[in-house]
């Protein structure tokens, strides 16, 4: 009796995409340290593969905007570059290459000026340079980087992470034009208390506090610097997740139905209003963009302030953090984690509303880069406590809190 084996499965299409990386860096670019070098890495649809050094998310195509193809990042030696891989296509447009080089340009911070502030940093901070620190990760977008500076407000960091993941299992049914009556909540929402709020109507025995969260025929290449490959083979690791949804994909929707679906609270009318004032034109987030490439950048930051605390929602904690991903370092982002950090490494009891003379005391030498020396400061003693972070598995990143870190902080007293 005769058998037949199983015709393998073919591989997924997909081209590579390199990028070089230009000489004259203020240090040799290092995909691990940019990626893993915030919080905003460990958020969906963001995943940083541990063991092949990867990093994978979809990205969007500037042809189709609704249309999201996944992606990994990687760097061989010799490190003078990285390789892209876009899979499921093997074509693409010169505009739709432009568009993923421009989104890993932003989420890793390579551009000239970039680079002139992480040479500029390096002058001020002998021990960041020696370590390669200098490049904060962010998201591919303003958008995604607002929405997730909302996310990080008034809960805990593993909540924050399953808000994401919500948001991320929701874009492909906003895609498909799947309305708010489709969904039928499958558990009640968690009810949670909102700072400076009306009071509830119920009292609630649970706290929340304020943590840190952290086409076609291909064209010609985008320029004589960018080379491009095609590789069937190398099929990777990539998981097809949704993205992370758009302002267009979110405006349209009930606000009930947001916070039910992805467990949001009072966030869903946030981030709904933001997503409106995008779409209207009333957040021009394109032209925040730009002034980040205006060599006076620092004469927009009050500017920009104002019109982002003009957003619903938006405090002085939330904007300081979409402003740091805009690429302004000289205001660091104040909350309880910033106290507790203050406390547990310096020694320094102080609170919000006196936190900042504690802050020029210690960080001023470093101006305009205070946040950059505090933020390499307070990953470094994140990594002490909980590991390198660029090791951990996905379901690792749920053990950094505050509460396991003063656990950690006894244990070591106690020693």
């Amino acid at each position: 009796m005769s058998t037949t084996e199983a015709a393998p499965a073919p591989w997924p299409p997909s081209i590579s995409l390199r990028l070089p990386l230009r000489e004259g860096f203020a240090f040799a670019f290092d995909l691990e340290k940019a990626v893993c070098s915030h919080g905003l890495f460990m958020m969906a649809p963001n995943r940083w593969d541990p063991v092949s050094r990867t990093f994978h998310r979809p990205l969007r195509l500037a042809s189709s905007p609704s249309t999201s193809l996944p992606v990994s990042i990687s760097q061989s030696p010799p490190s003078d570059a990285l390789e892209i891989r876009v899979f499921g296509t093997d074509s693409l447009f010169t505009q739709d290459q432009e568009a993923i080089l421009g989104q890993v340009k932003r989420m890793l911070r390579i551009s000239v000026n970039d680079d002139r502030v992480v040479r500029e940093f390096h002058e001020l901070h002998e021990i960041a340079k020696k370590k390669g620190f200098g490049r904060v990760f962010r998201s591919p977008t303003l958008f995604e980087d607002m929405v997730k500076c909302i996310l990080l407000c008034n809960c805990t960091w593993p909540r924050t992470l399953a808000m994401a993941k919500a948001l991320c299992a929701l874009q492909p049914e906003l895609k498909a034009g799947i309305s708010s009556e489709d969904f039928k909540p499958k558990t009640p929402q968690t009810k949670e208390l909102k700072r400076k709020c009306a009071k509830p109507k119920t009292k609630s025995k649970t706290a929340i506090r304020l943590e840190t969260k952290f086409g076609k025929s291909i064209e010609e290449p985008v320029d004589d610097k960018t080379e491009i490959t095609n590789d069937s083979k190398d099929h990777a690791d990539v998981i097809e997740i949704g993205d992370f949804p758009t302002a267009d994909e979110l405006a349209a929707l009930d606000v009930k139905y947001l916070a039910e679906r992805c467990k949001l609270g009072y966030r869903a009318q946030r981030i709904l209003s933001l997503a409106q004032g995008v779409v209207r034109g009333e957040v021009p987030v394109k032209k925040m963009e730009e002034s980040c490439n205006d060599c006076d950048m620092l004469s927009w930051y009050d500017t920009l302030y104002s019109q982002l605390l003009d957003i619903p929602g938006f405090g002085p904690f939330t904007c300081a953090n979409v402003l740091m991903c805009l690429g302004y370092f000289h205001k660091i982002p104040a909350d309880s984690e910033t106290i507790r950090h203050f406390k547990t490494f310096h020694k320094i009891n102080c609170t919000i509303t006196t936190i900042e003379k504690e802050i020029v005391a210690i960080y001023g030498k470093y101006a305009p880069f205070q946040f950059l020396a505090y933020w390499f400061e307070l990953w470094e003693y994140y990594e002490e406590t909980f590991g390198k972070t660029s090791d951990m598995s996905a379901s690792e990143y749920l053990r950094i809190t505050a509460t396991n870190m003063k656990t950690k902080e006894n244990k070591k007293r106690k020693k």
